[in-house]
């Protein structure tokens, strides 16, 4: 099994839904799982609103963040059972997630589980148009003491604006929310709902958009996060 790269942002949903036509019948939750060792094991419920079975297909990747890049990469350290499913018309199956490795947890592991839903074959025979549902969900394994994430930020002028760098140099991921970012007093821009990581190690990157009035210097950059508000003064290069 390769590993998948995506680029910049596409990872950083929560829970990233995505098809190629129609809407889906499928819905899951949670949108992601935290656990904290010995806790190991999570569930994850799929639910079929629909008239028609509907068949899943489970894997689990280790998620990492290299310089902006979402990579996937093949893993046994954490199972989906089972790897198959089917869910029923009008009904809901549960997945269960657990981490088999016994290796200790350093810094929190970071994985994804993709569900994508499977294409109706005999529709597919009968020439019509199907589609497939993928979701990507977030998963953590962390330590009891693990500490705080670290992340320091950058703003420089990519091919379709300015892009937001997060490095994070701590042991456990920062979740962001909400960007606000000032220059001289004034709010430059604003991004709400992003629902983005920079997970513990990694180094994720968030659009920012044209940004209009900002310039090369110093500017003022405040975050919702899952750990709070954040404020940091940061450098804008062009």
């Amino acid at each position: 099994m390769r590993s998948l790269l995506y680029g910049m942002g596409l990872l950083g949903l929560c829970a990233l839904q995505t098809s190629v036509a129609g809407a889906s019948s499928l819905q899951v939750s949670p949108t992601r799982l935290e656990k904290v060792l010995p806790e190991a094991a999570g569930v994850i419920t799929l639910r079929n609103g629909g008239n028609k079975p509907v068949k899943v297909q489970v894997r689990v990747f280790r998620w990492s963040q290299v310089m902006g890049i979402e990579r996937l990469d093949p893993t046994t350290d954490v199972v989906a059972s089972p790897p198959v499913a089917q869910v029923g018309a009008n009904n809901q199956y549960l997945l269960r997630v657990v981490r088999v490795s016994k290796k200790p947890v350093a810094i929190e592991e970071s994985y994804r589980v993709l569900v994508d839903e499977l294409p109706d074959p005999p529709q597919m025979k009968n020439g019509n148009v199907n589609f497939t549902v993928r979701f990507s969900l977030p998963v953590f394994f962390r330590a009891a003491e693990t500490p705080a994430g670290q992340v320091t930020w950058n703003i420089r002028r990519g091919n379709g604006g300015y892009l937001l760098s997060g490095t994070n140099t701590g042991a456990t991921k920062l979740r962001v929310k909400d960007v606000q970012l000032l220059q001289n007093s004034r709010i430059i821009a604003i991004k709400k709902d992003v629902a983005g990581y920079v997970t513990a190690g990694g180094s994720a990157q968030f659009e920012l958009g044209n940004a209009k009035g900002l310039a090369a210097g110093p500017a003022i950059l405040k975050l919702e996060t899952d750990k709070g508000p954040v404020e940091a003064n940061v450098d804008v290069s062009n």
